[in-house]
């Protein structure tokens, strides 16, 4: 990806979750936060955020330290129901499952991620979409 498309699409996430904090998040289970969440490599330490958007998470591979949440915003019209790996179970990370439903326009934490290992996360109700699955990397 260039760096130009990345800046278009960091700037694109950025008007998003500015929208979708001026509104109040959209969701009874959103933690408000002081400065808007970013995607991996900047904002505050311990924000991070994960938008799903035209049926795609992004970005679908993040790397956190450890103790710290994800943050899942649904910018799609449609609900998702993001979970852990694998599909049915969802065990391999529990701290993922609070996700749960996200109704358009909602967001939603993670537990917070205190084990250092690899997570990997999927929409339950669209288990084999590729551009909806992810991995969360706790160091």
């Amino acid at each position: 990806m260039s760096t130009r498309s990345r800046l278009a699409g960091g700037i694109v996430v950025a008007a998003l979750l500015a929208l979708a904090i001026a509104c109040g998040g959209g969701g009874g289970n959103s933690t408000p936060s002081a400065s808007a969440p970013s995607p991996v490599g900047g904002g505050q330490p311990g924000n991070y955020t994960i938008v799903i958007a035209n049926n795609i998470a992004t970005p679908q591979n993040i790397t956190v330290p450890a103790g710290s949440q994800v943050t899942f915003v649904n910018n799609d019209t449609r609900e998702h129901l993001m979970f852990s790996d694998p599909h049915p179970e969802h065990t391999d990370c529990p701290e993922l499952n609070s996700v749960g439903d996200l109704q358009p326009g909602q967001s939603r934490q993670t537990d917070n991620l205190v084990i250092t290992r690899t997570c990997g996360f999927h929409d339950h109700i669209n288990f084999l979409v590729k551009s909806l699955q992810g991995t969360i990397t706790t160091r």
